[in-house]
Formats: C-alpha cells, structure tokens, sequence
C-alpha cells in the first residue's frame, strides 16, 4: 500500500531537541518532514523540557530520549491515520 501524506515534525531552535539530529526522522519515515524554527511561541514550555509540535499537537516529556519515543509514538498514529 502507498501512502501519499506529510508529516511534519517542528522544533524551536532554543528547545533540547535542537541539539539531537532530528533528520533521521526523515531517513526513518518518508512520509516526515522536520522543521526548525527561530521560535514556535512555546517558551514556558521551551525552557523546562524538550518538545516538539507534530503536525500541531504538542509532544513534550522529561528527556530528550523520552521525548524523541513519544515524538516516534505521534509519527506512527498519524501513519495509521493516513492508512485508514
């Protein structure tokens, strides 16, 4: 089955997940697109812990690990959602 849609994965420039390479996400899943951004408006949420917006909804957590499953968990459902 092809599945034609597009996720996109933003992330501020000032948050923990902009030291990780996000871009293997992209290699991981095609579908991905990983977007970085000056600022996305988030700063109380910026400067206590990592998060990234998949396609708009908010994924945070604790660790920069934890947050990166959680942001893989976000990519999958959507997949699924596409599938349906």
């Amino acid at each position: 089955m092809i599945i034609i849609g597009i996720i996109v994965v933003e992330v501020c420039d000032g948050n923990l997940l902009s030291h990780i390479d996000l871009e293997q996400l992209e290699a991981e899943y095609p579908e991905v697109a990983v977007l970085r951004s000056e600022c996305l408006s988030f700063c109380g949420l910026c400067r206590v812990r990592p998060y990234a917006l998949v396609n708009g909804q908010r994924i945070y957590a604790n660790t920069v690990e934890e947050c990166l499953t959680l942001i893989r968990a976000a990519i999958e459902r959507e997949l699924a959602a596409l599938r349906d």
